[in-house]
């Protein structure tokens, strides 16, 4: 069993900011809740610039109050401290290519993922402190309960101590932004980069596939599309449960259950054997994952997301994923409720 160290208000500085110029490169969900938690712990407007490119993201920033700066170089170039929040798939190209070359050599990157690091796709410098601060929250969320007053789950890591007083830093920081009010726990770029993709890649397509042939199964027992897709999921009953899991407990949320309810799930989830699933799991954790197959298949089809209609991979996957039989059904619900409205 590991147990990671929290950090708290208490084990941050926030006069370790001052006087720096700090850069959000993208504004989107994250880059305007932290830039505005930021400038709510009491760093100057004045030295928060939003390096973005003309778009909506760089009108609400600037209908919000900040600095825009389109030229990502001339941003890069006065960053004491850059935000990088945007899209994991586009840093590469953009970090590596508009600002790496033109930041200081003493500066300090945030990164809210560790894909890139862990991966090693984006260029530092030896001397620059690389950090990562990772809400685990929308940024919605991150944003709302900072002006209740509330913390919230972030992760913290150095990845490259350039300065020797990389920590120090990444906890101002995450102190700005809200995130030690609760306790920011200490990570690493592998250990979010290995339980997010785990997430995605085997621990979610596993329920998706349980989904589907639970509905294919009992709609063969005679069940109609619409008592099937309100009883799995569109009533919301699984959203409530996942709720009451986080408030009180994987297990013990169980108790809100009927007595019929508990005994199934607890007695059923116990005869169960695990074998099978623990060896697909690890599989996926250490031969694709972690030695970095996924990142590299991953990247062959990444330029190929910007395409429009069939070409574009994803949508090629919506498409193949709607044909199933509970994609059909509930394309059907939905078109007959529309038609009730």
């Amino acid at each position: 069993m590991v147990s990671a160290k929290i950090y708290y208000d208490s084990d941050a500085d926030l006069n370790l900011l001052k006087d720096k110029t700090i850069v959000f490169l993208g504004f989107g969900n994250q880059g305007a809740a932290q830039a505005q938690n930021l400038r709510d712990a009491g760093i100057p407007n004045e030295k928060i610039l939003v390096a973005n490119r003309p778009d909506h993201y760089a009108e609400d920033a600037k209908s919000k109050g900040f600095t825009i700066e389109n030229d990502f170089a001339k941003a890069a170039a006065v960053a004491d401290i850059v935000f990088l929040l945007i899209p994991d798939q586009v840093q590469p190209r953009v970090f590596n290519g508009d600002f790496a070359p033109n930041l200081k050599a003493d500066a300090t990157i945030v990164v809210a993922s560790g894909y890139n690091v862990f991966y090693k796709l984006l260029n530092f410098k030896p001397t620059q402190d690389v950090v990562m601060v990772a809400p685990r929250m929308i940024g919605s969320s991150v944003r709302s309960l900072y002006e209740k007053g509330k913390g919230f789950p972030c992760f913290v890591s150095v990845e490259q101590d350039g300065s020797s007083k990389a920590l120090p830093t990444a906890l101002a920081l995450s102190r700005a932004i809200g995130a030690t009010k609760a306790g920011a726990i200490a990570s690493s770029a592998r250990e979010e980069t290995a339980m997010d993709l785990f997430a995605e890649q085997a621990l979610w397509p596993n329920i998706i596939k349980l989904f589907t042939e639970a509905f294919s199964i009992l709609q063969e027992a005679g069940c109609s599309d619409e008592a099937l897709c309100y009883e799995m999921w569109m009533s919301k009953e699984p959203a409530e449960i996942f709720e009451r899991a986080a408030e009180e407990g994987f297990i013990t949320q169980l108790k809100h259950h009927s007595s019929v309810s508990q005994y199934g799930q607890l007695s059923g989830a116990l005869k169960l054997d695990g074998t099978a699933i623990r060896a697909h799991f690890k599989d996926i954790l250490y031969n694709q994952v972690l030695n970095g197959k996924f990142c590299e298949e991953f990247s062959k089809i990444e330029a190929d997301l910007e395409k429009e209609g069939d070409e574009n991979p994803l949508n090629q996957l919506y498409t193949k994923s709607g044909e199933t039989e509970l994609g059909q059904a509930e394309k059907r619900v939905r078109e007959r409720l529309s038609q009730l409205l």
